[in-house]
């Protein structure tokens, strides 16, 4: 039998800032088609382990292996260029020009007649529309300025992009925090789509029903440590709460103690 590389593993991540230890010794794995909810309550070190994973920060100390390679990103765009996009609530979307445009940005399609380069509207309309239609999203128009458009559909135009464009490992950052409950339902499935086409998905999440909704596995960060790695099938809101506030690490270590916990008499 042999066992699947994962797409990303982390081995013992520490990130220092001055005397704060933000992270100190992350350790998991992330597969390919799988959904890894990051959850944690503020400060637990979720947003600066996505940073480092996506480029933005160094690691004080620690590994990452990426498709079976040690790799360290200096940049977020090196790390964009080998198949990792961090999509934040904040879109990196310019909302001035249509749809189209956002799509191909930076990977315009140009010929040269005579030695003029002209752009290819009406391919890259056709791949944009393509692209979108394979993912079930909705978009009134392709020339629409993306200032009109909501915060779902704009969601949907970056993600598809990420797809489009071969990316491997997609990091979410509080994706749904801004939008409504149809929007995010919609949000959820393009999630689980995404990720059945074999792309790593990590979503960072404070609304637990969102994590059971989506997530294969939930991965819980406390005081810069991992404090809970479990299948989501496997375990229940009131479990991760508890990793979460620290009641499960209380548990086990009265369970550890010589005589167990004592009963007050």
């Amino acid at each position: 039998m042999t066992v699947e590389t994962p797409l990303l593993r982390l081995e013992n991540i520490t990130r220092n800032f001055g005397a704060i230890d933000a992270l100190r010794g992350i350790t998991f794995d992330i597969h390919r088609g799988e959904v890894v909810a990051l959850l944690g309550d503020n400060g637990a070190g979720k947003s600066t382990l996505v940073k480092i994973i996506a480029g933005g920060l160094q690691p004080t100390s620690g590994t990452m292996v990426f498709e079976g390679r040690q790799r360290s990103f200096s940049s977020p765009a090196e790390a964009k260029a080998a198949g990792i996009e961090t999509v934040y609530q904040d879109l990196s979307l310019c909302t001035n020009v249509d749809v189209v445009a956002n799509f191909f940005m930076g990977r315009e399609i140009v010929k040269r007649y005579f030695g003029i380069p002209v752009l290819q509207e009406a391919e890259m309309q056709a791949a944009a529309a393509q692209a979108i239609a394979n993912a079930g999203t909705k978009i009134p128009s392709l020339r629409i300025n993306v200032e009109h458009l909501s915060g779902g559909q704009r969601q949907a135009i970056e993600l598809n992009r990420f797809v489009h464009w071969g990316g491997k490992l997609v990091l979410l950052d509080e994706p749904f925090a801004a939008l409504g409950v149809e929007q995010t339902r919609r949000g959820l499935d393009m999630v689980k789509r995404i990720a059945a086409q074999g792309i790593g998905v990590v979503i960072i999440t404070h609304i637990m029903a969102q994590a059971f909704q989506v997530a294969d596995r939930i991965v819980v960060i406390r005081h810069g440590k991992v404090a809970g790695n479990v299948r989501t099938k496997n375990t229940s809101p009131d479990e991760v709460v508890r990793m979460i506030t620290g009641e499960a690490l209380e548990a086990a270590a009265q369970e550890m103690r010589p005589n167990g916990p004592q009963l007050v008499q």
